[in-house]
């Protein structure tokens, strides 16, 4: 393994010793985890935009940007996350010009967690846990 690569994981294990990251993930009722799988790491500081459609017209409803483990956490609440239609934008700059992922919420009961695997020829992304 790379040097950066085993500097992300000692910090990463450090991270969890705090569950910081946890409790923040676990009061967050949308979240993403991007990684890149280029180089083994997560993607941090990648700007995240979650819109709604809002009579055939998206709003933008959120906006945040990956930490160091890739996530992007708090971008809504229990009180702001409402049933309807979303897409996530992922500025990933020299990766992409952009990419979007639409999806259908339906039951705000519910977490919603949208992972995006990414390198530099392909993405992919599925509902997470």
């Amino acid at each position: 393994m790379t040097a950066p690569r085993l500097q992300h994981i000692q910090h990463h294990l450090v991270a969890r010793k705090c569950n910081c990251q946890e409790r923040n993930m676990s009061e967050s009722v949308l979240t993403t985890h991007i990684l890149n799988t280029t180089q083994g790491i997560p993607a941090a500081r990648l700007a995240v935009c979650v819109s709604r459609l809002e009579n055939e017209q998206w709003k933008e409803m959120a906006r945040g940007v990956t930490n160091s483990d890739g996530r992007c956490p708090g971008l809504f609440t229990s009180q702001t996350f409402t049933p309807g239609i979303y897409k996530m934008k992922f500025a990933t700059n020299e990766y992409w010009q952009s990419l979007k992922i639409v999806f259908n919420v339906s039951d705000t009961s519910q977490k919603y967690h949208i992972a995006l695997l990414m390198n530099p020829f392909s993405y992919t992304t599925y509902r997470g846990s």
